[in-house]
């Protein structure tokens, strides 16, 4: 167990009030999940999805509000597919409403903003997620933009973004993989306040977002990327490092500092003769040598990966509490 002190009130009173209702602060308990030095992605999230599932229902029977999750596909795609058949499984699994919309690859733009424009009306879907990418011909900035804010489970709209940023914001929603992110230090007994955290790539949906969530836990924070000089000397210098590169085996163990704790977002797949699928999945950490040195890190697979669906669901239950107060 962990003793953060008076820092900890901090770090965990943003984490567990992603958005600006007073009454019901979701708690993402302070239960410490230990491991080892693995920190346990799949362990942690499901131990968050039985607390979600309790939150809904709780909510079910003080409220008779079921939280709702819309997620729309365009297309084919199998792994898009895959993707939004998961999400509908654990939401349906958490006691949520969940529906699936299909469309054509060859769907107009102007039908699927209808589509958008028809969940933001509907009061059984509190959570709007886009399963992308979408066709070339759909421009996807217009269209994320189109969904409501209050209603942006991605949490990647310019104003929740926007609110992410701001000292004292609460965003509606946090980008579901640096909250599980954060989920994962917190729930190892890990808290950032005072320490130098690396974020290591500086994408809308990780690096960027990560970065922020670690400063309003009180970190100080770089964030690294592909013209940052003398990379190394900056990992050296890390208590905690997130990589969020997409370059498989990127980071080495002799670039990190003694006792630090390794978030490894990447999954990347690598040739593999032993493996019968003939790959395998590796993050942008090597994993061999950084264990040797980090006193905590997380797998791939079975650390971040999990976590994601885990705050799609906080969101989605965050999101249909904060309806409440908006009808009071």
């Amino acid at each position: 167990q962990s003793t953060w002190g008076h820092s900890q009130k901090t770090f965990l009173a943003f984490l567990v009030r992603p958005t600006n209702f007073k009454s019901f602060q979701y708690r993402l308990a302070s239960t410490v999940v230990q491991s080892g030095n693995l920190i346990d992605g799949k362990k942690i999230a499901e131990v968050i999805r039985m607390e979600i599932k309790k939150d809904v229902e709780d909510l079910k029977t003080k409220y008779g509000i079921t939280p709702g999750i819309a997620t729309v596909i365009v297309g084919q795609r199998k792994d898009s597919e895959s993707y939004v058949n998961a999400k509908g499984k654990a939401a349906i699994e958490a006691g949520m409403y969940s529906k699936k919309v299909k469309l054509n690859e060859d769907v107009s733009q102007s039908a699927l903003l209808d589509v958008i424009n028809q969940l933001n009306t509907d009061d059984k879907i509190h959570g709007i997620l886009v399963q992308l990418p979408l066709p070339d011909h759909i421009n996807s900035e217009v269209i994320l933009s189109t969904i409501n804010v209050t209603k942006d489970v991605d949490g990647f709209s310019a104003e929740n973004i926007g609110r992410l940023c701001l000292k004292k914001g609460h965003p509606f929603a946090i980008p579901c993989t640096p909250l599980g992110c954060m989920e994962l230090l917190k729930r190892s007994g890990i808290n950032p306040s005072g320490k130098h955290a690396v974020v290591l790539g500086r994408s809308d949906i990780v690096g960027m977002p990560m970065a922020n969530l670690l400063i309003k836990s009180d970190a100080t924070v770089t964030v690294c990327h592909s013209k940052t000089e003398n990379l190394e000397e900056h990992m050296k210098r890390a208590d905690i490092v997130i990589a969020a590169l997409g370059k498989p085996e990127f980071v080495r163990g002799s670039w990190l500092k003694e006792g630090c704790v390794v978030i490894d977002v990447g999954i990347n797949s690598v040739p593999d003769k032993t493996s019968s699928k003939g790959y395998k999945l590796v993050g942008d950490v090597n994993f061999e040598e950084a264990k040797q040195v980090a006193s905590k890190i997380t797998p791939v697979p079975g650390g971040v990966g999990p976590m994601t669906i885990a705050m799609l669901l906080n969101n989605t239950l965050n999101l249909a509490k904060a309806t409440i107060n908006r009808k009071n």
